[in-house]
């Protein structure tokens, strides 16, 4: 079994809506809008998946929001806060190994995401504001 069909086995097993695959590209859009997940990124780049979560945008007081969200990073279980390379887009991020990938490892970054998102919503909403 490929790596593309064993990721997306997991994402179906697991009820994750399935927005949009490519098997060349080897990547998945999925959404779980109960868990706050809408247009995740899960990219497969062997050895590693990359999971990505575009959370918002940094305008001001990048400062302030990034010590915030460092801090924040030590409670979060699986996955970090990151940035793009132009430091203005906040995600959530988090790498897997591919070759030994299980359903709980996935399992485990999907549900670290939805527990950050309904967490610490209010906060993600400030920030974007800033």
């Amino acid at each position: 079994m490929s790596y593309f069909d064993k990721v997306k086995d997991y994402l179906m097993e697991l009820e994750y809506s399935i927005v949009h695959e490519d098997r060349d590209a080897e990547f998945f859009v999925v959404e779980s809008l109960e868990d706050g997940i809408s247009n995740l990124m899960i990219g497969i780049a062997d050895p590693i998946i990359i999971v990505e979560q575009f959370l918002f945008e940094l305008n001001n007081n990048t400062g302030d929001v990034t010590k915030q969200l460092l801090m924040k990073n030590r409670d979060i279980v699986h996955g970090a806060f990151a940035m793009d390379d132009d430091g203005k887009k906040v995600m959530f991020r988090d790498t897997l190994q591919v070759d030994t990938l299980d359903l709980e490892e996935l399992e485990g970054t999907l549900t670290s995401l939805s527990l950050l998102l309904s967490e610490y919503t209010d906060e993600i909403i400030g920030f974007s504001k800033n």
